[in-house]
């Protein structure tokens, strides 16, 4: 569709098109979430929409990150809504060290997708929602979907969180979550994990895209708010659990699904991803090659396959 936006542009129209969107049409709010946890969020209403699409996002992102994806659904025609997890972006931490990556369990992430939904989405949407979903956020998005499956018309997953790499053999894993949670707490970072770091395009592992990719850093660097580092041994046991839970129930997946797989990530586990995919009773699925894991922030030649993949599913 010729509505995307283009990496050659983008340069300009991020600063002069895409931000003042943000800022003048999205409209801003909070609730507070399981344990009394602020979530924040965001949503732009069209004036003649399609649909809704309600947007998941994956670990460290906030809403800043996804101004040009909800830019680009907007001019698609839909009204689109993204909040920020718990523990990152512009929700609240629940730790002091505020870059650890921390949760409970992933079903706190649920219970707080479901109050977004309730008291933000149905009351600004006449739609049943379609859902998007970004890595960790496939894994929070499939959890929902299983505890409530008439929340969401359909699901467009991109590189969805249903494996992490590096893999481990199953019983060393565990063995150093056993080993971490006996000689360091749950809630300091797991072993090898640090504060957030800048990274040098030339070291990043989520895309192609320099100019996607520099536009993502510029907008941590400018709200270190946002700014969010590796994970603690409790998110990392959260996530085991959380994934094998979704492969253990995928036979029973509810609704139409859509599993775009980036075919050079180096992030998620694609091996597990296809065997989760091939385990979804209603399901597409579809391989970007040489793709890495940001497939809404990559170069135009996959971004735009991904993009039109998802708005094709939608319709």
């Amino acid at each position: 569709m010729n509505i995307l936006s283009k990496e050659h542009k983008l340069e300009a129209s991020y600063g002069h098109v895409i931000t003042p969107f943000w800022d003048k049409k999205m409209k801003f709010g909070s609730f507070q979430g399981f344990g009394d946890v602020k979530i924040a969020y965001s949503f732009v209403k069209h004036p003649s929409p399609i649909g809704s699409i309600v947007i998941s996002s994956g670990r460290i992102e906030s809403m800043v990150k996804y101004k040009e994806v909800v830019f680009d659904l907007y001019q698609a025609g839909y009204s689109v809504f993204i909040h920020d997890h718990r523990g990152q972006g512009l929700s609240g931490r629940m730790l002091s060290n505020k870059h650890l990556g921390y949760v409970t369990d992933f079903s706190d992430y649920v219970t707080d997708f479901k109050t977004f939904i309730d008291k933000v989405v149905t009351q600004h949407s006449e739609y049943q929602p379609k859902l998007l979903c970004h890595s960790m956020g496939g894994a929070i998005g499939a959890m929902v979907i299983l505890r409530y499956p008439h929340i969401f018309e359909k699901v467009a997953f991109s590189s969805p969180m249903f494996g992490i790499l590096p893999i481990l053999p199953r019983w060393l894993g565990q063995c150093l979550l056993g080993l971490h949670k006996t000689l360091k707490s749950e809630s300091t970072y797991f072993w090898g994990q640090k504060n957030y770091q800048n990274k040098p395009f030339k070291d990043n592992d989520l895309t192609h895209s320099q100019i996607r990719y520099q536009v993502f850093r510029n907008e941590y660097h400018d709200q270190p708010n946002i700014q969010l580092g590796g994970v603690t041994g409790s998110w990392l046991k959260a996530a085991i659990e959380a994934m094998d839970n979704i492969e253990n129930d995928a036979l029973d997946f509810p609704i139409p699904s859509l599993v775009i797989q980036a075919g050079g990530d180096t992030v998620v586990d694609n091996k597990r991803q296809a065997s989760v995919a091939s385990k979804l009773a209603n399901c597409r699925f579809m391989v970007i090659e040489k793709a890495k894991h940001e497939l809404m922030a990559e170069l135009d030649i996959y971004r735009g396959k991904a993009m039109n993949a998802i708005l094709d599913f939608y319709i």
